[in-house]
């Protein structure tokens, strides 16, 4: 059994597709980090065991064949749906395809379509219609409506929903929530989705030995036609291995990740980033432009990811008007979701802000995070409201944003080390000292050059 399972009439055709409904497409920032030193390859070792470890077994996709096998799934339930328009059944299995697509390119325009089609099949069928619910319930998750996404997920009755419960708890902060519907989805339903979603809760608590045991569980278990979460499960493991200083691993999981479904822009920003901390900018920028490629046509999750990218890439190698002019696109790009209400992105405005660095940018940088939290609490967000509170003198109320952001244990050095500039800044020398070197246990590498990528000691 497999995730996304329902009782939606099938294509004849889309036996190899991606079936998993679990490949979550919106930024899910939470902090990955090892505090040990070995890596995660099994008894025997080796770069040649690390390779085979994690290479996928199955047929790869040629490039654009999911986007294609997604447009013809779609004409096939669109001809279905002239036929009969008023089906319930029909109509929550196109929203659920236009749910895929939204996934499988970013683009949310797919988003929309998700969301108007699956009420439309909510009006035709409102009972026992579990699709239609799913769909909306992610799509209000990407809103960061994330109280209202478990309630339609709960709603929906069925062990599909767990996966939403799962990630917008994590989202607003209910570790030990989110941790047994985890497991209880893992009992329930073993597979490639179950257990890389079990291994971001583990992440957030720390348990990152049995992160990536359970990310090993969950590539020994994928199946053909699985793409979209074979590529995520790898990516995510490569970041695990990229944020504890492991650069090589972490390079061959992304490129593998490549290999397995072209374009994969999570994949491309995560290597553009890789790329960064190695000083290699034009090969940075060569991945992020890739992904711009792909999303050029219309308004894109991904777009502001690149452009801070691009703008990074050209503030690290000096280019103050290079990157002024893609923080000034990426500005207006958030800008314009957080006042449409959209999609959320207050965030993502608000570390642009930070990271920018401009001093007339930091109190309105602080009103966004303070209206963030109040929707979403994970470590991340937990830690960008402590960069805001620092950069506006208010050490005390920064120190206990970094507090909630590590008390479920989560090893990220990037928190660590904001929590010593905090302590320092508070004449708490020790405190510092110790975070310092928590971070440096977390990822040894973690150097002046990796910390003004992070944002820290800028």
């Amino acid at each position: 059994m497999r995730l996304g399972a329902d009782n939606a009439p099938r294509h004849p055709a889309a036996g190899w597709r991606n079936k998993a409904a679990l490949f979550v497409v919106f930024p899910v920032a939470l902090a990955l980090m090892l505090g040990v030193v070995r890596l995660w390859i099994g008894p025997a070792g080796g770069q040649t065991n690390f390779v085979e470890a994690y290479r996928y077994r199955f047929e790869r996709s040629p490039r654009g064949a999911v986007r294609q096998a997604l447009e013809s799934e779609i004409a096939f339930y669109q001809e279905r749906l002239s036929r009969d328009p008023a089906s319930g059944l029909n109509l929550a299995a196109l929203a659920g395809t236009y749910l895929k697509m939204a996934r499988a390119t970013g683009d949310l325009t797919w988003l929309l379509l998700a969301e108007q089609t699956a009420q439309r099949s909510l009006a035709s069928l409102p009972f026992q219609n579990s699709g239609a619910l799913l769909v909306l319930a992610r799509v209000v998750e990407a809103r960061h409506d994330f109280a209202e996404a478990i309630r339609l997920a709960k709603q929906s009755g069925g062990i599909d929903g767990l996966a939403i419960e799962i990630t917008s708890t994590l989202a607003v902060g209910k570790v030990g929530d989110a941790s047994q519907a985890a497991d209880r989805l893992v009992r329930t339903q073993p597979g490639l989705g179950s257990f890389t979603l079990r291994a971001l809760v583990r992440i957030a608590q720390g348990e990152d030995d049995e992160a990536a045991a359970d990310l090993h569980r969950a590539i020994a278990s994928e199946e053909p036609g699985e793409v979209a979460s074979s590529a995520w499960a790898r990516t995510l493991l490569g970041r695990l291995h990229n944020q504890r200083g492991q650069l090589q691993e972490a390079r061959r999981l992304y490129v593998e990740a490549l290999r397995i479904l072209p374009q994969y822009p999570l994949a491309l920003l995560h290597l553009a980033e890789l790329e960064m901390r190695l000083k290699q900018y034009r090969a940075a920028e060569d991945h992020l432009t890739q992904v711009v490629n792909i999303t050029r046509a219309s308004p894109n999750v991904y777009d502001h990811a690149v452009l801070r990218g691009l703008a990074r890439v050209k503030d690290l190698q000096g280019d103050r008007s290079g990157a002024a002019r893609f923080w000034d696109e990426a500005e207006t790009r958030l800008r314009q979701d957080v006042a449409s209400g959209q999609f959320g992105h207050r965030r993502e405005l608000a570390r642009l802000l930070l990271e920018r660095g401009r001093h007339e940018d930091l109190s309105e940088a602080l009103r966004l995070m303070e209206a963030e939290v109040r929707v979403r609490r994970d470590a991340d967000t937990l830690y960008v409201l402590a960069w805001a509170l620092s950069e506006n003198g208010r050490w005390l109320e920064a120190r206990e944003a970094m507090r909630e952001a590590l008390r479920w244990g989560v090893r990220d050095a990037r928190l660590y080390y904001r929590a010593a500039i905090i302590e320092q800044a508070l004449g708490n020398r020790a405190a510092a000292v110790t975070y310092k070197a928590l971070a440096m246990q977390a990822d040894p590498t973690f150097d002046e050059h990796a910390r003004r990528l992070a944002g820290l000691g800028l």
